[in-house]
């Protein structure tokens, strides 16, 4: 589901702050830069607003936010919700014990890591990251939080590029996202 096709007037406002960096960090990619969202206050709290307004009636006690973006859309939405925030990290930057997972990504491939502590079977888990394209770290993601007994009940990341069908890697999880780049 895209808040893009709802027609909510604050998504154009998200849309125009979301720079394209071509050919970074690679010739070829198209880089959709956030960091120009961030510098927007009102553009800011809109993407964090919509997001709120989803999730604050589903019951969500767990917001995984994937590093490194998504530890900055996840703690202020887990806050407005009432959950928890659980930081979902590269390799070698957490302590103590942990569940990995591989994934492939555009680009490359990498790993991400989760406090095995940090999730209770049974709680309900919403992903957060800024963008899926190819969908292997979202997938990643929700990996590790099912491997702890959590249920995923959806994804939000604030952009998608369709055309690299990262949805199809979510095994058929909701995901929302704010806007699409074609």
């Amino acid at each position: 589901m895209s808040a893009c096709k709802d027609q909510d007037p604050r998504i154009y406002a998200i849309q125009s702050r979301i720079r394209v960096v071509p050919n970074f960090p690679k010739p070829g990619i198209m880089f959709q830069d956030i960091t120009t969202l961030l510098l927007d206050p009102k553009a800011f709290k809109d993407t964090i607003d919509l997001f709120v307004e989803r999730y604050k009636d589903k019951s969500i006690s767990v917001v995984a936010g994937i590093e490194a973006r998504g530890f900055i859309f996840g703690p202020p939405i887990a806050l407005a919700i009432g959950a928890k925030f659980v930081p979902l990290r590269k390799p070698n930057k957490l302590p103590g014990k942990v569940f990995k997972q591989e994934y492939d990504l555009e680009y490359g491939s990498d790993c991400l890591e989760m406090h095995i502590e940090a999730v209770e079977a049974g709680e309900r888990a919403l992903v957060v990251d800024d963008l899926i394209a190819t969908g292997g770290t979202v997938s990643a993601a929700m990996n590790l939080l099912e491997r702890a007994g959590a249920e995923v009940v959806e994804c939000a990341c604030v952009i998608e590029i369709p055309e690299l069908k990262g949805k199809e890697k979510l095994n058929g999880k909701p995901l929302y996202v704010l806007v699409e780049y074609r």
